[in-house]
């Protein structure tokens, strides 16, 4: 089994700053990508960072510029440093990674969630 676990959220006034935290762990192989999401109340989850194995980064262009997403290999964490913060950027922040697990039959590939960490800007 694969378990991701996040930490960091909290409250913040607008301008602020916020580094969220994911930590995976299980039987893992490798995680070629892992990324973060955010839902605010009434809307759908939308991407807000990922990261591959190599440092390869995107962002949407709500986010590029204030936020940076970085990751240790070695630690199987990956982190979102949110600068600049808005209120619209209020939500629950999730962490996704696509994970290589081995398992007694070999490897196989699976998509896993964190538990997601609330961030409020607010004055």
């Amino acid at each position: 089994q694969v378990q991701l676990v996040e930490s960091g959220g909290g409250m913040v006034q607008p301008g602020g700053s916020l580094r969220l935290s994911c930590a995976a762990s299980g039987n893992i192989f490798s995680i070629p990508a892992m990324a973060w999401y955010r839902q605010a109340p009434g809307t759908q989850r939308e991407l807000v960072a990922t990261i591959t194995s190599g440092g390869g980064t995107n962002y949407p262009d709500s986010v590029r510029g204030r936020f940076t997403i970085s990751r240790d290999n070695a630690k199987n964490t990956v982190y979102l440093q949110m600068n600049s913060l808005k209120p619209e950027d209020t939500a629950v922040y999730y962490c996704n990674a696509a994970v290589i697990k081995t398992t007694p039959w070999g490897r196989t590939r699976g998509d896993y969630w964190g538990q997601g960490t609330q961030v409020t800007v607010s004055s």
